[in-house]
């Protein structure tokens, strides 16, 4: 088992096997897009299956597919298809917008996946468009429908955003009390690949106290271990509803995770600003063993919480990158 220098287990790998996408979210890219990695730097599929094996050898049980949006990538469904028949591999979950994912739902659920978590700030189509600046609201909304029918656990991941979505907070906790789905909000980060400040007035605690105003009977129920959402139930719901301080990092003393950017960067650390490239060490020839000693020592220099490795790594320039580039 791999385990960083305060003794924590890394167990969880979040793969971005691609840097584009087919939204241009306000909080995460400029109107117009990004500079897009050059094919040639990104992984290819054999590059990225090689890299799951030796970190499925090397304890890792659960692996999450990022991009981007991950459907953006040719032959994407072929990748998941091998990597969840990886030897140890336990738990493999997609994070995705929803625009092309509803074709390969029925290959998904063969494969295995059990859980979708699905990214949707609105439940209202003009404000959606405002958003993502694509008219793609039912196309999602078809998504959402189409995993349910299919019995795949949905959890819907929420920017909550000032002056933007604040009216559908309210709208998105009531889709639990019917929908079998987790509806988690999310603290604004500052990867907007843009040079623009957030304001973080909708921290952890607001948007906790905006939900109990309307819901004084909320409750509080137990987090998985290692989780970093803090869930909360309401009465008769069967639904469920998470609260995510990705800014505040609250919950970064038993984070379990790492992650490999599209060019195949290895970041102990969302708020980390280098790491080791994995795919530059396959092309000049390294060994599994060495990449599993590469890896062994990377993990355990893993910063103790995102603060710390915002102060160690993390340039001016950075901390305005694509969540994109990056897989968030």
């Amino acid at each position: 088992m791999l385990t960083d220098q305060f003794g924590r287990s890394i167990n969880y790998l979040r793969l971005a096997i691609v840097d584009r996408c087919n939204l241009r979210c306000t909080y995460c890219m400029p109107e117009n897009g990004l500079t897009w990695i050059k094919q040639k730097e990104l992984m290819t599929d054999e590059e990225m299956l090689r890299i799951c094996s030796v970190f499925t050898e090397l304890g890792v049980d659960k692996i999450r597919i990022t991009g981007g949006e991950p459907f953006v990538r040719k032959n994407s469904i072929e990748l998941i298809q091998n990597i969840s028949q990886l030897d140890g591999l336990t738990d493999l979950s997609i994070t995705t917008n929803g625009l092309l994912t509803e074709q390969y739902i029925p290959q998904l659920k063969k494969f295995g996946i059990k859980s979708v978590n699905l990214s949707l700030d609105t439940l209202d189509k003009e404000r959606f468009f405002r958003i993502t600046r694509r008219n793609s609201f039912d196309q999602v909304m078809k998504t959402l429908d189409s995993l349910l029918q299919h019995h795949i656990k949905v959890k819907i991941n929420t920017v909550v955003m000032e002056g933007e979505n604040i009216e559908d907070i309210i709208p998105l906790v009531t889709l639990t009390k019917d929908l079998l789905v987790d509806v988690r909000f999310i603290e604004e980060m500052p990867f907007n690949g843009s040079d623009t400040d957030i304001s973080l007035k909708w921290n952890f605690t607001q948007i906790y106290s905006y939900i109990k105003d309307h819901f004084p009977e909320i409750q509080k129920t137990d987090d998985p271990k290692s989780s970093t959402s803090y869930s909360y139930k309401i009465p008769g719901f069967a639904g469920n509803i998470g609260i995510i301080a990705a800014y505040t990092r609250s919950f970064c003393g038993d984070c379990n995770r790492i992650r490999i950017t599209p060019s195949g960067i290895l970041r102990t650390c969302l708020y980390e600003g280098t790491g080791v490239n994995l795919k530059d060490e396959i092309r000049i020839g390294k060994t599994d063993e060495e990449l599993k000693n590469i890896i062994i020592s990377s993990i355990h220099k893993k910063p103790k919480d995102g603060w710390e490795a915002q102060k160690l790594s993390l340039t001016a320039s950075q901390i305005h990158q694509s969540m994109a580039t990056i897989g968030g």
